[in-house]
């Protein structure tokens, strides 16, 4: 597959995990792809070090997405990938985080499927172990936390959407992605189930990277202080293994 990107001469998509920030944080894959890449499709959390990666003549596309403001709809970002592809073009979807982690990655790969587009996909290091890490979170421990869930934030909007009780078990690790907007949601709809208020959880906003800030107490303590929705991507952490961060405080 490496040797097909280079030499394919009917263009070719590599759709790329960029990691949640820092370059270092970057698979060396990835990098590599990066840097042979005649167009670079990049969304909106990807960091300016690693977009300074791109090489100079290199085309350059924005479809970044955030609450409400879409740059370019899902679709067009499939269309835009199987015309450069056609057009004899290496392409590079970057994403932040990894691909297939709420990364739309899935979709993305069904629509070059479909158009027979040759493509790989590379990893990156999402969010959850990313953020969980640098804020001294294990996502799972042999005694507090046997397994471990990511779940998207806009789950609280319907009660039907999950097993809401499943969830408020104990034993596990509960990553919301973009979870900081819908966190009183998320809340309610936990203790409603069964979850005790008292529960460890944490915020961690811009993991990873020198803007980095964690928030780590009891859900219900996290309610009354969490900061509010903004720019920064945000992650939601619940369970038993919040209490070993050096940022946890107990109420």
């Amino acid at each position: 597959m490496t040797e097909r990107f280079f030499s394919s001469a009917q263009g070719f998509v590599c759709i790329v995990g960029a990691g949640p920030g820092p370059l270092d944080l970057m698979t060396l894959r990835a990098l590599d792809r990066l840097r042979s890449a005649d167009v670079v499709v990049h969304d909106r959390l990807v960091s300016t070090e690693v977009l300074d990666q791109i090489p100079p003549q290199a085309q350059r596309v924005y479809v970044g997405k955030a609450l409400g403001d879409h740059a370019v709809p899902q679709e067009g970002i499939h269309a835009l990938l199987v015309a450069h592809a056609r057009s004899g073009r290496r392409v590079v979807r970057l994403k932040g985080g990894d691909p297939y982690v709420f990364g739309r990655g899935g979709e993305e790969v069904q629509a070059l499927q479909a158009e027979g587009i040759a493509f790989e996909v590379v990893p990156g290091v999402t969010a959850a172990s990313g953020c969980s890490a640098a804020a001294g979170i294990p996502l799972t421990h042999r005694n507090l936390a046997g397994s471990c869930v990511f779940l998207p934030g806009h789950l609280a909007q319907d009660d039907a959407t999950h097993d809401w009780r499943a969830l408020a078990r104990p034993g596990q690790t509960r990553v919301f992605y973009m979870g900081v907007q819908r966190l009183a949601q998320i809340a309610q709809q936990l203790f409603g189930h069964g979850l005790a208020p008292d529960t460890p959880a944490a915020i961690v906003r811009d993991g990873t990277r020198p803007t980095q800030t964690v928030i780590a107490c009891s859900l219900r303590r996290l309610v009354e202080m969490a900061p509010a929705y903004g720019p920064q991507p945000g992650l939601l952490i619940i369970g038993e293994t919040v209490r070993m961060s050096p940022h946890y405080h107990a109420d």
